[in-house]
């Protein structure tokens, strides 16, 4: 029997129904509605620091109004981190600003303080204005070194907003991830820690904050018994059937993040007589992370089945099932790859049944964004060359796990 194991989908516990034929039996079939409401008051519970919480339809919905509610606008600038998803950095083009992209550090593999520092010094001195905004992300689940990026926030008086969308249930010093900055963004899209199926959230300081977000989310409209448009809105609002699966899933959560925890244990002993493979985890136990993906890095000098023949023809359609439409590659090779003994795995993995995949390949690097400033030291760069995820949602068993590894194992030449 062919055995699939995929890289993370998270898991419905069935409770879901309930919430959903709920929503159909009042015919709340909108996007407000008790579930809305109730998944919201659900979320502010579980990252508690009395913040408030605006259901979304997408986690980038949630980074374009916290842009938005930051005053970024026409010409600014806004400083993200590069190693991360274009979720993180499109909004900012939407709205007419400029990305400026910061490196990551080794630790965390996140946007690195010191080079955080330097790039807000250089846009003050050759554009004489500061940033906008400074948009740090939780990689894969894990924090960043959100202290001493707040600390230089503050002297700088530059607001923040937290990346979040992978460290639902992460915690720095204990504190959830999201929480530190004037917005935090969490996405619930179907590969996340808990799913609405797709949506998002953004985490806001307190009551009036989460008021104005929800005003363009829902059309910017003002109050007359007509239709009266003084500010451009979004249709941005989850939908109650959505927040139905939001609130079946927060039932689970503690459950799924502590299962990819277990999970991250598993790969961590499997792996350690692995040579020349290496599994990414806290640096300290200042950090908790979710694990929402575990990741490692394969040595340069490993070399894995079918590295020579790596990159021999261009791939069709998609890595990593439904993403949507792409357009054909050009060609086999772009300026910027993962190494060959990194190619050679994953598609060693995949005739094994096992779904794995690059880590993201860093901002600065994508031809849309050529032409943006950035601020690099090269380790974003050498740890999209070297790095893999592994498969990591609820659904994997430790049966998996061993089967895992011990493919590793097979695609390694002796």
């Amino acid at each position: 029997m062919d055995k699939r194991v995929y890289l993370c989908l998270a898991h419905m516990s069935g409770k879901e129904m309930g919430f959903i034929q709920e929503a159909f039996d009042t015919n709340w079939v909108v996007p407000l509605g008790p579930n809305v409401n109730a998944f919201e008051q659900d979320l502010e519970r579980f990252i508690g620091q009395d913040k408030k919480v605006v259901a979304l339809s997408a986690g980038t919905a949630a980074v374009h109004l916290a842009l938005l509610a930051c005053g970024v606008g026409q010409g600014d600038e806004v400083i993200v981190q590069s190693f991360t998803f274009c979720a993180s950095s499109h909004p900012v083009t939407y709205l007419g600003a400029t990305p400026v992209f910061v490196d990551s550090e080794a630790d965390t593999w996140n946007m690195d303080p010191i080079l955080l520092e330097k790039a807000i010094e250089d846009r003050i001195l050759k554009t004489g204005r500061k940033p906008k905004a400074i948009v740090p992300v939780y990689l894969y689940g894990m924090p960043a070194k959100i202290s001493e990026i707040m600390a230089i926030a503050t002297k700088y008086d530059i607001p923040v907003i937290e990346d979040a969308a992978e460290g639902f249930g992460s915690k720095y010093n204990g504190r959830m991830c999201g929480t530190f900055g004037k917005y935090g963004v969490l996405s619930f899209n179907g590969n996340k820690m808990i799913t609405t199926s797709g949506g998002g959230a953004l985490i806001c300081a307190d009551e009036e904050a989460k008021r104005e977000i929800m005003f363009y989310a829902t059309q910017a409209r003002e109050s007359y018994p007509y239709y009266q448009h003084e500010q451009i809105g979004y249709n941005y609002r989850m939908s109650n059937i959505c927040a139905g699966i939001g609130r079946g899933q927060m039932t689970v959560a503690n459950e799924h993040i502590e299962h990819h925890k277990y999970v991250c244990g598993l790969y961590r002993d499997l792996l350690a007589d692995v040579e020349g493979v290496t599994l990414h985890e806290n640096p300290s136990t200042l950090y908790n992370s979710n694990y929402w993906l575990n990741t490692v890095l394969l040595d340069e000098n490993l070399h894995v089945k079918g590295e020579e023949d790596a990159y021999g023809e261009t791939v069709k359609g998609a890595v990593g099932g439904a993403a949507g439409v792409t357009h054909e590659a050009k060609s086999v090779h772009t300026a910027c790859e993962p190494n060959c003994n990194v190619e050679a795995m994953r598609v060693c993995l995949d005739k094994a049944g096992i779904e794995s995949r690059p880590l993201w390949k860093p901002m600065h690097l994508q031809p849309v964004y050529a032409a943006n400033p950035a601020y690099v030291n090269g380790v974003s760069e050498g740890l999209f060359r070297r790095g893999l995820c592994l498969p990591s949602g609820p659904y994997v068993t430790e049966q998996d796990v061993r089967y895992i590894v011990e493919q590793i194992k097979v695609c390694c030449k002796n």
